[in-house]
């Protein structure tokens, strides 16, 4: 399998996010190239105190190693024990000025080998928005971009992504969502079935793949890197418009309070049920660069309630619920 011209694509997306990023902070990332022990390494891109970031984080890695990790098998324990082979780009982006919602992305490739055995393979990937003071506008737009991203491969995908990001990136243990959502893809190695995709977690099969190298074809990838590489290139256009309104507000230390008190419900998120997080410490990675995604800034209050009718509540009353922003805000 050529895994070249994904590795090609994602070391582009970071050198073009990073150039974009610099441009608008008006500061240089920090370039951080490094080896993993295990097999592999990486180049992490860093910003800390800049003009318009407070922390931002753009990584490659290209990581191997003989035996898969407990959270990229938990739910293919068939695969345990296989050589496996991982590469993606990540990134997080912690803005200074509290109007400005922090947000992801990932885009990543994985194969697992077997001797005697075709490889399986698979694309996940997505992008969110959390933020601190909500726009109707803003959430609008970011989803709209989505969709984009989406739309020319399967009109289903978007609806089915959309509620997978809703699903996966929610607190347990707070009973609420770490934003408003994006897209989640996981486990894509197929065409879209003519029946539509399945609603399991389990791997998304065309008829007959059984997500493995021959039985998928070359079409088959094909398709999925194509959409890969479409949401990865539609992420500036979801999030640059929303900064270019909201980065010139003025705020105070109200704005920054309440930013860090829900920052630390991104730290919580992170730690407890992040797949690529926990994918990554238990592989051996690299541990700088798990955890830039960290906010730099946090707070914790013990039962904390904003002010009834505050813009603080609203964000909980109006946007941190599933809601069909495109639906309800038709173009």
């Amino acid at each position: 399998m050529n895994t070249q011209p994904v590795k090609e694509f994602l070391l582009e997306l970071q050198e073009l996010i990073v150039e974009r990023m610099e441009q608008i902070d008006g500061h240089p990332f920090r370039r951080d190239a490094w080896e993993r022990p295990g097999g592999g390494g990486g180049i992490t891109r860093l910003i800390e105190e800049g003009d318009f970031l407070e922390r931002g984080g753009v990584n490659f890695s290209h990581v191997t190693g003989d035996k898969l990790p407990p959270s990229a098998s938990a739910h293919r324990p068939e695969l345990a024990g296989r050589r496996w082979e991982a590469m993606g780009v990540s990134l997080v982006m912690h803005p200074r000025n509290p109007y400005v919602p922090t947000t992801h992305m990932n885009v990543r490739f994985f194969v697992a080998e077997k001797p005697g055995e075709e490889p399986v393979w698979w694309f996940g990937g997505g992008m969110d928005l959390t933020p601190y003071y909500g726009f109707e506008e803003d959430a609008v737009h970011f989803h709209a971009m989505c969709k984009r991203s989406l739309d020319p491969f399967d009109a289903a995908y978007h609806p089915r992504f959309k509620q997978w990001c809703d699903e996966y990136f929610f607190l347990k243990h707070r009973n609420e969502p770490r934003g408003i959502g994006g897209i989640f893809f996981d486990d894509l190695c197929s065409l879209p079935s003519p029946s539509g995709i399945p609603k399991d977690r389990g791997f998304i099969r065309g008829a007959g793949g059984e997500g493995n190298a021959s039985a998928l074809g070359a079409e088959a990838f094909e398709h999925c890197f194509n959409l890969t590489e479409s949401v990865g290139d539609h992420f500036l256009a979801a999030w640059l418009p929303i900064v270019e309104r909201r980065g010139d507000l003025p705020y105070g230390e109200r704005e920054r309070d309440f930013q860090a008190y829900r920052r630390g419900r991104y730290v919580e998120f992170n730690l407890v049920f992040d797949r690529g997080t926990l994918f990554g410490l238990q592989s051996g990675g690299r541990t700088e660069s798990i955890l830039m995604s960290m906010p730099p800034i946090v707070k914790w209050r013990y039962d904390w309630k904003p002010e009834p009718g505050s813009p603080e509540a609203r964000l909980t009353s109006d946007f941190l619920r599933p809601r069909d922003w495109l639906a309800e805000f038709p173009a």
